[in-house]
């Protein structure tokens, strides 16, 4: 049975803030959320979180190492490689758990520092993956929520099974929008939203 996308994502236990209600799970980063629900049963205290930026990557990260006192190294595989060996050393020591959010993973990401190598190749990479019908959906009508606007269900339809569907086209999707009934003084209806769409060029004149 699949699970639809979650609005209230992260557990009573986390420590809840504007932000966190932000995060929305669904099948495209299920996996990732329930890594760090279930961090003592990690091999070693250190992860590596990849996937598309604007995934809500770095938000989960955050919202799980301000839950248990761990440490969050953002763009990991362009930071001081000392640097990283030290903190994946003392994660173990400490037991308190190392976040890196990196682009690329090992083996793409190769440190030359031959120590570094070795630790990051046993440590776990846990991936958020473009997102689902469910969460683009979602997103879309958070980004309209963010600037007071309330669209009918046909719009998102139209706007979810037309996009392409990442993070990033999300949000610009919306703001071109936004923009465009601004400037014609139109309602978001579906005629008008078709129209910013294409002026955008997000879709085709045939869409």
């Amino acid at each position: 049975m699949k699970h639809g996308p979650d609005q209230i994502a992260l557990p009573l236990d986390w420590p809840q803030s504007e932000g966190d209600a932000r995060f929305i799970v669904s099948e495209a980063n299920r996996t990732a959320f329930e890594h760090f629900r279930k961090w003592s049963l990690w091999p070693v205290k250190s992860t590596i979180l990849t996937g598309p930026r604007r995934s809500g990557r770095t938000l989960l990260a955050r919202s799980f190492v301000e839950r248990v006192g761990g440490r969050l190294l953002d763009d990991a595989e362009g930071r001081d490689e000392e640097e990283l060996f030290h903190a994946w050393n003392q994660a173990q020591d400490s037991g308190s758990p190392l976040v890196m959010i990196a682009d690329t993973v090992p083996p793409q990401w190769s440190p030359r520092l031959p120590d570094l190598k070795t630790r990051l190749a046993v440590t776990p990479v846990i991936r958020m993956e473009l997102p689902d019908d469910a969460l683009f959906t979602s997103l879309i009508q958070l980004f309209f929520a963010d600037r007071g606007l309330h669209v009918a269900g046909d719009a998102l339809r139209f706007m979810a099974e037309r996009l392409h569907r990442d993070y990033w086209t999300a949000e610009r999707a919306v703001e071109a929008i936004d923009r465009y009934a601004i400037a014609e003084r139109a309602r978001l209806s579906l005629p008008t939203i078709r129209r910013a769409l294409i002026e955008a060029k997000l879709i085709g004149e045939a869409a």
